[in-house]
């Protein structure tokens, strides 16, 4: 018996991006995609899925299995592989596809970003993460940096010369980032300050895949006030550098250990001593007391990046569950068990693994439906030129983000868990690829905030603003969609995904009643189940469309699998998934508190 290999659905992907949502046409109405068209977007699809395959694939368990290593001196040592593997990325701009091609980027849309991240994280997750924290703090810098640098610094990193990461995270000040107590010092020198501090928790603190790195970190001046408004943020690079971007001199800022952690082995979590046993400097990124606005423009992409590694981990789980389920041969058909002559068969006919690959299978395609919508309302967001509109694409954004962050990596996490499941007993041991990706995709749900943080923005904030536009504004929508739907001659889903949107908006009610009555506690303590209602209706309006779409292309394409199964997913969903949003909506105005009781937890 054979491990199976990593594969991506090209088929899918497709399906998602060109027959569903119609990108290659949408993107160009948009004047610097005007150019590319879907040949130019399904060869970039195809190139990304081979280097996902032959590159980043046969480096995910060995660079698991070895780790990182760290010195001692503050300098840190990928896995055998990892290098090479840069570079081939670094050479051909896949590290940055949609940032600005006179940067150094492809110039891609965010959408097609999405699609690659997709493949890249799904093959090696852990090696990924260095490219997407560096592409992050280079958008900060390129927009808030020193004028006189800020292109230098961004195009070398957009290039994957240097590295970046973002530095929050401090013993004792996690998700209450506020409580942060990193010092910053001015100096004589304008704009320049001396660092003294420790944070925790860096992703890709250090590594030997780049020349440098630059950290943004937020820090307290003196006399600034407490919590989030007092912080400001620091450029703070490894190394020293000129206007033209020579290196020069070390930097105060070194590692001083990494985690040993239950995933993403590849990926350096580092503890970063600042000014310990030599100064650290640090360049004021925008204005003093801005840090936590700024850093926010780097958090929320990484958010939605953090909700596609948790999609890519789902896709590749079901994949390997996929080609696992049809190559093992176990136990005779439920239909020919009473004969004693009866073969064996592959496991994949068995009803249950059926039914667990099925799940799978539904909330992989419908995740990234959900994604690539997401990712198109990005890039309109950035193309157009109606305020209002901008302000319209911008809102969807923030009411979105803390529910596919949360959603697609909570479920990412029990696809990937159900995979292990499919696998039975060899599903458990390192042989076999699905139990890196459970222990891998399990960060998903705790960093860039918390998902528990992610609903308390959703129900503390992002449903009180405007009081409640953007809500109301996707309620509109939502029920367009399934409004047409039911034209469409699918009124049976329709309606009860309808039903469950009806009671979304009573549990959004239920929820702010519970605020004007002061009981927020109560209110907060169903934050997340609300958010995972909510996801789970997004994903059911997708699945309709999605069915929508394969009745209409099935008139001139036949029964072709990919489009028959995109109407039993609405199905599948329907009967099997559907429910738990009902069920969760009930119990979130049920108005039980018992778990807030002070007798408990003593």
């Amino acid at each position: 018996m054979s491990t199976t290999s990593f594969s991506v659905d090209l088929r899918d992907l497709h399906f998602v991006l060109f027959d569903q949502l119609a990108a290659h046409e949408q993107l160009a109405a948009i004047p610097r995609f005007a150019e590319l068209d879907r040949e130019v977007y399904e060869a970039t699809l195809a190139e990304g899925e081979r280097l996902a395959r032959e590159v980043l694939a046969p480096i995910n368990a060995p660079g698991d299995l070895e780790g990182c290593s760290f010195d001692g001196q503050g300098n840190v040592t990928t896995p055998k592989g990892y290098r090479e593997a840069w570079e081939v990325l670094r050479e051909g701009g896949w590290l940055a596809p949609s940032a600005p091609s006179e940067l150094g980027g492809s110039g891609l849309p965010f959408a097609v970003h999405v699609c690659l991240s997709e493949m890249l994280c799904g093959a090696c997750m852990a090696f990924m993460m260095y490219a997407g924290l560096t592409v992050g703090a280079a958008r900060v810098i390129l927009g808030h940096g020193p004028e006189a640098t800020r292109e230098m610094i961004a195009r070398k990193m957009f290039t994957g010369e240097w590295g970046g990461t973002m530095c929050l995270t401090e013993a004792g000040a996690g998700s209450s980032v506020g409580d942060n107590r990193c010092r910053a010092t001015p100096t004589d020198e304008p704009g320049v300050y001396l660092l003294e501090g420790e944070k925790i928790f860096i992703s890709g603190g250090d590594q030997d895949l780049t020349t440098n790195i630059v950290h943004l970190v937020l820090a307290r001046t003196p006399n600034a006030g407490k919590g989030t408004k007092g912080l400001s943020l620091f450029m703070v690079p490894k190394y020293e550098f000129d206007a033209g971007g020579a290196l020069g001199a070390r930097n105060g800022a070194k590692v001083l250990r990494i985690e040993e952690k239950m995933g993403i082995h590849g990926s350096s979590t580092c503890v970063l001593g600042l000014g310990g046993d030599q100064p650290c400097r640090g360049v004021l990124i925008g204005q003093e007391n801005q840090g936590i606005e700024l850093m926010f423009l780097m958090m929320n992409e990484a958010r939605i990046g953090v909700a596609v590694q948790g999609h890519a981990i789902a896709a590749a789980a079901y994949n390997y569950a996929r080609g696992y389920a049809r190559e093992r041969i176990q136990g005779q058909s439920i239909r020919e068990a009473r004969s004693q002559d009866a073969p064996s068969v592959p496991i994949v006919q068995h009803p249950d693994v059926r039914r667990m690959l099925m799940t799978q299978k539904v909330y992989a395609e419908a995740m990234r439906s959900l994604l690539l919508r997401m990712a198109l309302v990005v890039d309109r967001e950035h193309a157009t030129d109606d305020p209002a509109e901008r302000e319209r694409l911008r809102g969807r954004v923030d009411l979105l983000t803390p529910i596919l962050k949360a959603t697609c990596t909570d479920v990412g996490f029990e696809v990937a868990v159900g995979a292990v499941q499919v696998y039975g007993g060899y599903g458990y041991i390192g042989e076999y690829p699905v139990e890196q990706l459970v222990r891998d995709v399990k960060i998903c749900s705790i960093y860039e905030g918390t998902n528990g943080i992610q609903a308390m923005d959703l129900v503390g904030r992002k449903l009180r603003i405007g009081g409640g536009a953007l809500f109301i504004d996707w309620m509109q929508e939502a029920q367009g969609r399934l409004a047409a739907a039911t034209e469409a001659g699918l009124a049976g889903p329709a309606e009860a995904i309808g039903k469950a949107v009806q009671l979304l908006a009573a549990s959004a009610m239920h929820l702010a009643g519970l605020g004007k009555a002061r009981k927020v506690e109560a209110a907060m303590m169903q934050a997340v189940p609300f958010t995972r209602m909510f996801g789970l209706v997004l994903l059911g309006i997708e699945c309709v469309e999605q069915a929508l779409v394969a009745a209409r292309l099935r008139q001139t394409r036949g029964d072709e699998p990919l489009l028959v199964g995109k109407q039993r997913n609405l199905e599948f969903f329907v009967a099997a998934i559907l429910p738990q949003a009902i069920a969760l909506g009930k119990s979130i105005q049920s108005n039980d508190e018992s778990a807030l009781d002070p007798a408990l937890f003593a």
